[in-house]
């Protein structure tokens, strides 16, 4: 019996490593982007639609636009540091998200985020949050997962009918779309994609996006 509770902290140490090292390679696969393209002519139009969502204040002096997917690992374990950043500078940066599906059961997920947006904004990114907590239970499947959608929309007490019909809803898939067609038109291949006052972050980092907010907050 010693011999094994000497070796369980040495393995939980081990585990520990390699859960930091899996989420440093999945942020690594998804920095593999093509080189940075000229940005198209309407690029301001198509970065931040009228009724694209954002989180901070409207006057910020930075904004953030994320192309994201809910189902997308990179986005999920990048989140903690993108809010704590949000927190830091409070009032002087801006968030707006905008959906770049790649997976199976991503627009549904918008659908759940859509609903929860739909009786309350602010419920919107606590939707956001919750599937990204959950990803590990709906993410990676290649059948829909509307009844597990539909757990959650109980569990973070939406209304069930009203999710249904956002997780139906045509006008879903066209926001989605839109959002879609307005990253490829903007080079987006992969989430998540980070663009600074306009500017593409090339590097997928926490420190390369605090770096990108601290140059924007000190340029004339």
């Amino acid at each position: 019996m010693t011999p094994s509770i000497k070796k369980a902290p040495v393995l939980l140490l081990v585990l520990g490593a390699l859960a930091v090292l899996a989420t440093v390679l999945v942020l690594s696969l998804a920095n593999r982007a093509a080189p940075q393209a000229a940005l198209p002519a309407d690029a301001r139009e198509r970065l931040i639609r009228a009724d694209s969502p954002a989180l901070g204040p409207a006057n910020a002096n930075v904004t953030i636009v994320e192309f994201f997917d809910p189902e997308c690992e990179a986005c999920r374990a990048i989140e903690p540091d993108l809010m704590r950043l949000l927190e830091k500078y409070d009032g002087q940066v801006r968030l707006v998200a905008r959906y770049f599906p790649l997976h199976a059961n991503s627009v549904l997920a918008a659908g759940l985020i859509e609903a929860a947006a739909q009786e309350d904004e602010a419920k919107r990114w606590r939707a956001r949050d919750y599937l990204f907590t959950k990803q590990s239970e709906w993410g990676e499947q290649q059948t829909p997962q509307t009844s597990k959608f539909l757990d959650y929309a109980a569990n973070l007490g939406l209304d069930r009918e009203q999710v249904q019909r956002s997780l139906d809803s045509t006008e879903v898939r066209d926001l989605v779309e839109r959002d879609r067609q307005d990253g490829l038109a903007l080079g987006v291949s992969g989430t998540p994609t980070f663009f600074v006052n306009g500017q593409r972050l090339q590097e997928l980092s926490v420190q390369a996006l605090e770096a990108a907010i601290e140059a924007a907050l000190t340029s004339p």
